[in-house]
């Protein structure tokens, strides 16, 4: 959590930067923030991403990864990054959604096919024009990282159709979306923030979650909700962005080597993610968890209200084309 003191740091070596001119004719650390744990995938993408840019610049830029939400959640950090109190931050699409419309698209349910469909969609001209969009709100995109694909889980019986979510308590992610795809399958949203899920859970306020295997492991939240059930309902990838302001500071043979290593760290990102995924897996199978497959069409079905509610516009609806298009 971002203390005021933090804030007050943070926010005086910000003035300093803009007092002195461009970053570019100096050294310059860079603030990363993430709300995951240090080893986490996406935390060592960007270190890697820093080692990048630091071998290239002969020392002169330099990435400080604040992990472990140290500088506050993702909602709450979104504003600094535009402020340029935080330099770069690695944040989930859904905390977007109602800022930016386009990134309602890849944030939808079963939008894409498969890992291998959404890799291609986000390293395609639609990521990039997508990344484009950040500028407007005083961000730069960079990079599309990834979270694999969430499924849903609780303490109380196997989820094999949506009629078995019925009536359950399911937190989500403080977004409309995911507010929206819970109560398609008959089940009661409860937003919460991510670091109150496990007494939650414990503690009967919830019944359930939806996460991928990473998080379902590293939270230990199996330990107190013991059915998994692999809807994979989503595979929204997460966004690396850049304070426009901090951006800005940098000449453009600078701005290009920012962009072209965090460009890099995506398979960086990957590499560790895959080999994240099965042993997080391993680990959650081991401690007991139930694990059950489901007949994905029926969920499918469900999530035209949600589609109706998010697709409202003809660009929205060309964006839902053009990545079903992808093969």
């Amino acid at each position: 959590m971002l203390t005021k003191r933090t804030f007050a740091v943070l926010a005086g070596a910000a003035m300093f930067a803009a007092v002195t001119g461009t970053a570019s004719a100096q050294n310059v650390t860079l603030r990363s923030t993430d709300i995951h744990p240090d080893g986490y995938p996406t935390i060592e993408a960007v270190k890697y991403m820093g080692q990048l840019l630091d071998q290239r610049s002969n020392g002169r830029i330099k990435i400080n990864v604040f992990h472990s939400a140290q500088l506050g959640q993702e909602k709450d950090t979104i504003e600094q990054t535009r402020f340029g109190v935080i330099d770069l931050n690695r944040i989930n699409m859904a905390p977007f959604n109602n800022l930016i419309a386009e990134t309602n698209v890849p944030s939808l349910p079963f939008i894409f096919r498969s890992v291998d469909h959404m890799r291609k969609v986000m390293d395609g001209p639609i990521g990039d024009e997508l990344l484009k969009k950040f500028e407007a709100h005083d961000l730069i995109g960079l990079a599309f990282y990834e979270s694999g694909s969430r499924s849903f889980y609780n303490g109380k019986r196997p989820i094999s159709t949506p009629a078995d979510m019925k009536g359950m308590k399911i937190r989500v992610q403080q977004s409309d979306m995911f507010v929206a795809l819970v109560q398609a399958l008959g089940a009661n949203a409860t937003p919460m923030p991510f670091g109150e899920v496990y007494s939650g859970l414990q503690t009967g306020v919830i019944d359930g979650a939806e996460n991928n295997w990473p998080s379902f492991e590293s939270t230990r939240h199996y330990e107190v909700s013991k059915f998994y059930s692999l809807t994979e309902h989503s595979l929204s990838p997460e966004v690396l962005v850049m304070s426009k302001r901090s951006f800005a500071k940098f000449n453009a043979a600078d701005q290009a080597l920012i962009k072209a290593a965090a460009k890099e760290s995506v398979a960086k990102m990957r590499e560790l993610w895959d080999a994240r995924e099965k042993a997080s897996e391993a680990k959650v199978r081991a401690g007991g968890a139930q694990i059950n497959t489901v007949e994905k069409q029926p969920f499918i079905d469900a999530m035209k209200p949600v589609y109706d509610k998010f697709v409202t516009d003809a660009k929205l609806k060309d964006m839902v084309a053009a990545i079903q298009a992808v093969k």
